[in-house]
């Protein structure tokens, strides 16, 4: 599974320009993220081409971070992609914790990181494949 980054920050101004300059400082690439308020504090999650890599980097500059498994689900930009998807996953009893995605302009390719709350009681890859979807694999993913 793909791994994300979760970086817990203080709600003030310039917390988020600190982590990108540390993420930018070691030369990693962020490739999604997603930022959440919790009120005096927030969550950064991160997908980097290094994920250890930018552990370490936001840790050693006093960063509280984790990485977690992620889902990584990609399939064709179209119109019902993301209900079918989560229709197939609900039809196995998967529980989604959270959730984010993009369209990449060009090729007009969706990508969904999914944080699955029971994944080994699943085949997840089995079940979105029969509906369709391509998981994304480590190998293919850190090599992008």
């Amino acid at each position: 599974m793909a791994q994300q980054l979760t970086i817990f920050v203080e709600n003030r101004p310039g917390r988020i320009k600190s982590v990108s300059d540390i993420l930018m400082a070691n030369n990693l690439n962020i490739w999604a993220f997603a930022i959440q308020d919790r009120g005096e504090f927030g969550l950064i999650k991160v997908v980097v081409d290094r994920p250890e890599q930018a552990r370490l980097a936001l840790a050693d500059h006093g960063f509280a971070c984790a990485l977690k498994d992620v889902l990584a689900v990609t399939a064709p930009d179209k119109p019902g992609n993301l209900d079918r998807l989560t229709t197939a996953l609900l039809n196995s009893n998967v529980n989604i914790a959270d959730a984010y995605g993009f369209v990449t302009p060009n090729d007009r390719q969706g990508m969904c990181f999914l944080e699955i709350k029971n994944a080994q009681e699943v085949n997840l890859e089995e079940v979105v494949t029969a509906a369709g979807f391509t998981i994304v694999k480590d190998e293919d993913l850190y090599e992008v």
